[in-house]
């Protein structure tokens, strides 16, 4: 019984071998469409990639609060105090302090974890070696918060962190570039005035970001990470520098002036002592609600002077998320639309082929063939179109991802699912265009087919 169908298949494939340029070009709309389909999905899935890693490196609901450096550096903002607004009044902000850190962590409950974070850009020296570095003072918790590993030593323990202990935990990079040829693991490093001694190395991140640091991304591999007790005593304490030390270009700790020779840090505009606390809670429903309060707490211990900012990274990248998302659903769109466009294109040929071959189809009915046998025929025509237009389409949509990402940077990841769909659809729009031609083929009347010119 099938063995007939296998012949009506041979005569379609001779039938396609028979004219290869109209076949071709007939599977170029499927071809394009199927290719189209899988490049689309692969930079979606790229594009799914990244903000996952975003994510994960700013840190699973975790708030950052950044100060807005006064441009007068006083941190003294002019507002109206008095009654009948008559009078102005000059109030202070301390700006964003390890106070405000003591508060947040005794007041807030959904607080789950907190760290201060002190930031200084200059450069570290180990036997003659300089390499720039961003130097950063933090807490332990700074290394869970943003779900940073190490690769070897350890992180700091309690005696050093609380006792400002010249101690580092370095970057990947820094490890290559500064110690190459040996272990770094209680070795020492030179910043400003200070050695510190290697404690640990973080493992190396992959991930690298334009304007990372915007997002609340931290790549780490290019920093050094201190106690931010060792930054406070040994380095910069923003909060006991004066006026006359901030004109001078000099930092003052204790009765004692120090300044970072070379360094990048422009501290004449910041009076704040800290350049971020990053707070963490328990779960995401308390994003928004413990962001409110953490406003109207700050606003009261600054006198109600709006020096700082409050972001939460998580939700801008989830929003941005589905910006993508919606982008991406469109031009998945506009390739299935592509596909459609092939499928009508088979149909067309088709039914041209149809009438091309009327003369065929009669003396094919005349002999004996049945309807089934010229469906057969002609609807095996278009799903031989559409399943190697399908199998074309699958091979130059890989190639496609590849060039996308080797050429623009895109990340595009390619998946078996994609693959499937596209080609699955390739071949369920062959048979659905194809079912209305081969319905007509066999409709036609053999008598009437066999004198047709």
């Amino acid at each position: 019984m099938f063995s007939r169908y296998f012949h009506d298949i041979e005569i379609a494939i001779e039938s396609l071998l028979g004219n290869k340029l109209k076949s071709v070009l007939t599977a170029l709309g499927i071809i394009f469409g199927t290719a189209a389909v899988i490049s689309m999905l692969a930079i979606g899935n790229g594009a799914q990639q990244e903000i996952l890693d975003q994510i994960k490196m700013v840190g699973v609901n975790n708030i950052v609060i950044s100060p807005i450096q006064d441009l007068a550096g006083t941190g003294e903002n002019d507002e109206e105090t008095s009654e009948n607004g008559n009078g102005k009044q000059e109030k202070f902000s301390p700006g964003l302090t390890m106070n405000d850190v003591q508060a947040i962590k005794e007041i807030i409950p959904s607080v789950k974890k907190i760290t201060p974070e002190i930031v200084a850009n200059s450069f570290v020296v180990q036997n003659g070696r300089r390499v720039a570095a961003k130097v950063i003072g933090i807490d332990n918790d700074y290394f869970d918060l943003y779900n940073v590993n190490l690769e070897k030593g350890q992180f700091f323990n309690d005696y050093q962190a609380d006792n400002g202990i010249p101690v580092c935990v370095i970057g990947a990079n820094i490890s290559s570039k500064v110690f190459s040829d040996v272990d770094p693991i209680n070795q020492y490093l030179k910043f400003g005035h200070v050695w510190l001694k290697v404690i640990g190395v973080l493992e190396k991140t992959s991930v690298s970001l334009s304007a990372a640091d915007n997002a609340g991304v931290n790549v780490v591999n290019d920093n050094v990470f201190i106690p931010v007790q060792t930054m406070l005593l040994r380095y910069q304490n923003r909060a006991l520098i004066n006026s006359k030390s901030i004109s001078s270009g000099s930092s003052f700790w204790g009765g004692w002036f120090f300044s970072f020779s070379g360094s990048q840090e422009t501290t004449t505009s910041n009076y704040h002592q800290l350049d971020k606390i990053i707070v963490q809670v328990e779960e995401t429903e308390q994003l928004t609600t413990t962001t409110e309060i953490l406003s109207r707490m700050l606003m009261r211990r600054h006198m109600d002077v709006k020096d700082f900012e409050i972001t939460v990274p998580e939700l801008l990248l989830k929003q941005q998320q589905r910006t993508k998302d919606i982008f991406n659903f469109v031009l998945g769109a506009i390739a299935g639309i592509s596909l459609i466009v092939g499928g009508i294109g088979i149909m067309n040929i088709m039914f041209a082929t149809v009438m091309e071959r009327i003369k065929e189809i009669g003396i094919r009915l005349a002999l004996g063939a049945k309807k089934a046998d010229i469906i057969a025929q002609f609807l095996s025509e278009a799903i031989l179109i559409s399943v190697s237009g399908g199998l074309i389409g699958v091979v130059l949509g890989v190639v496609f991802s590849k060039l996308i990402m080797k050429f623009t940077g895109i990340l595009t990841i390619i998946s078996p699912g994609s693959i499937i769909i596209a080609f699955g659809v390739s071949a369920i729009i062959g048979v659905i265009f194809g079912i209305s031609p081969a319905k007509r083929a066999a409709e036609k009347d053999p008598i009437e087919s066999l004198r047709y010119e």
